[in-house]
């Protein structure tokens, strides 16, 4: 079903994961390499904590959201979630995001419902979709703030993986950790999963824990999956009435297996299908029509023009605790006064 083109770059994604994921130790001929990729980004870290770089500061809050491991850990739904509840809670929210996998652009670029998400980015077209707020997107995100900034009224930023754009200037960040996988082997790249040491979770403002179980000091976030919608029609359809199809499962996000565990979890036998992260699909990837397929909505905003009638997507919403809420708003309000409250 994967298109050949594809291939080779699900093989090597692949072999990583199992570096990362299936090994107890790193593997020893990447050692080298991990000493190198943490001794530039120590390196960089410092250029900007000394000012020798210097932050992007804006007239309006930032929110930076981001993770530490490379792939997936659930950011989208988080930051689908801050928009809503921010903006229930009064502000005007916009979303900045660098657009990954997108074809690279001179300038800024908004993120509308007709975009192409070649163009922009599969996750970013789905924040647009959902969200309702404005989205640019842009590989330096200080230039995709300025133009939203200029285009729309907004007075809060929600920057989307983030966490290591340290040219952008930031007054909140929240960090998004894996429950179920956490730090892989605990090694930085390429040996493991980490793009920064765990320590630096201590300098977030918040830790969010995506499934699994929550350590202290971290926030329990839960996914919990909506009626499924048909991509062609937009007919709704609770998951349960799948139970006695034969069903293909397709996902293309930094983990699939969560997808796969859903699925089960609501009392779906379908057969699994996973992709590598961002995988631009072509026709052949998807069966012909006669086959119910169920993906997810990062797969959907690819697949319009390759679906059949009977290809469906399973948004997921974030759950977390009211008291998580509460405390984003504190912080927030308190740093917006230039107050530091613990």
């Amino acid at each position: 079903m994967t298109s050949a083109g594809a291939a080779p770059h699900g093989r090597l994604e692949a072999w990583f994961q199992f570096q990362w994921y299936g090994r107890a130790d790193a593997n020893p001929w990447l050692v080298p390499l991990e000493r190198l990729f943490a001794a530039a980004a120590s390196l960089r870290r410092t250029a900007y904590r000394r000012g020798l770089l210097v932050s992007r500061r804006f007239p309006v809050p930032v929110i930076i959201v981001g993770n530490l491991t490379v792939g997936g850990a659930g950011k989208t739904p988080l930051v689908l979630w801050l928009a809503e509840r921010l903006a229930a809670a009064g502000w005007r929210p916009g979303i900045v995001s660098r657009g990954y996998r997108g074809r690279p652009a001179s300038e800024p670029t908004e993120v509308l419902a007709e975009s192409d998400p070649a163009d922009v980015g599969d996750e970013p077209l789905l924040l647009a979709l959902r969200s309702k707020v404005p989205v640019y997107v842009h590989r330096d995100r200080g230039l995709a703030v300025s133009a939203l900034l200029a285009r729309h009224p907004c007075d809060l930023v929600i920057a989307d993986d983030g966490l290591q754009h340290y040219a952008l200037g930031r007054d909140l960040e929240i960090a998004v950790v894996d429950g179920a996988r956490r730090f892989g082997n605990g090694h930085l790249l390429p040996a493991g999963p980490l793009r920064e040491p765990p320590g630096r979770l201590k300098s977030a403002d918040l830790v969010v824990c995506n499934g699994g179980a929550a350590n202290a000091g971290e926030w329990p976030m839960t996914l919990v999956a909506a009626d499924a919608v048909n991509l062609i029609s937009g007919e709704r359809r609770p998951l349960a009435a799948f139970a006695g199809d034969r069903a293909l499962a397709v996902a293309g996000i930094g983990n699939p297996g969560r997808f796969f565990e859903l699925l089960a979890g609501a009392g779906l036998s379908a057969e699994p299908r996973p992709f590598p992260d961002h995988h631009r699909y072509v026709p052949g990837d998807l069966p012909p029509a006669g086959c119910v397929v169920l993906m997810t909505e990062k797969d959907a905003v690819k697949c319009r023009g390759l679906a059949a009638p009977d290809h469906w997507y399973v948004p997921v919403a974030a759950q977390l605790p009211p008291e998580f809420g509460q405390r984003l708003c504190e912080l927030l309000e308190a740093r917006c006064d230039g107050q530091e409250i613990a």
